[in-house]
């Protein structure tokens, strides 16, 4: 496959996805009823369908992040910034353009998007660390797809789950799975709902280090609290 095609049908993928509004808050680290909220005020509109039964897209995750962190701090002030979709859709224009590949595992660990006050996206690069004046600039932003923690709101990273993770906008509807495989955290769940044991569940997966089956399953157990 051209990997410039395979990389603009990774982007845009990040507007497709599957979340119902449980896994959508679990996965961002907004409250549920937050994300229903917004959903019915149109400040984060679900992607994928905004009827009756919703679903948000991966695009949709980021944007419920950056919405939450805007606001979060400035809860009693004016003029917060909500026009972020916008902001997303323009941030993984610029992606496509530098063909920055953020969820292939060639790239550093780290995601180079961070989200500013102003509600703005910029990519994180040497360049612009020596232009803004080093780490300082990058401490009073979001990592948009790093560890989420603000106020109430929890989510895990959204390309690195845990080590053995990942999450790729197109694959598997975008939901947690092993590492090069197509096991979803999900199903890791479910099994292990059943037979109580990691090891039992280890067992149907034998090309798969029982640590990764672990890691899927501890991965759910805190997406479902979080819930």
């Amino acid at each position: 496959m051209d990997t410039t095609s395979h990389h603009g049908e990774r982007l845009m993928a990040t507007l497709e996805g599957c979340y119902e509004a449980r896994r959508a808050s679990a996965l961002s680290g907004v409250p549920v009823s937050t994300v229903y909220d917004w959903a019915r005020k149109d400040i984060v509109i679900p992607t994928i369908s905004s009827t009756k039964t919703m679903f948000w897209s991966y695009a949709d995750l980021m944007a419920l992040r950056i919405v939450y962190w805007l606001r979060h701090p400035k809860e009693k002030l004016p003029n917060v910034p909500t026009s972020s979709m916008n902001e997303v859709k323009r941030a993984l224009g610029e992606l496509e353009r530098l063909r920055l590949d953020i969820w292939d595992d060639g790239q550093p660990a780290d995601s180079p998007l961070r989200v500013d006050r102003s509600g703005t996206i910029y990519i994180v690069s040497e360049d612009f660390i020596q232009a803004s004046g080093g780490q300082l600039a990058l401490e009073s932003a979001l990592d948009l797809l790093g560890p989420f923690s603000v106020g109430e709101g929890r989510g895990p990273h959204l390309i690195r789950p845990r080590p053995t993770l990942r999450i790729v906008p197109g694959k598997v509807s975008g939901e947690p799975h092993l590492l090069d495989t197509r096991i979803t955290t999900k199903t890791l769940y479910a099994l292990y709902k059943r037979f109580g044991d990691v090891r039992a569940v280890s067992k149907l997966y034998p090309d798969q280090p029982e640590q990764a089956v672990a890691e899927g399953i501890s991965l759910e157990e805190e997406l479902n609290l979080a819930a």
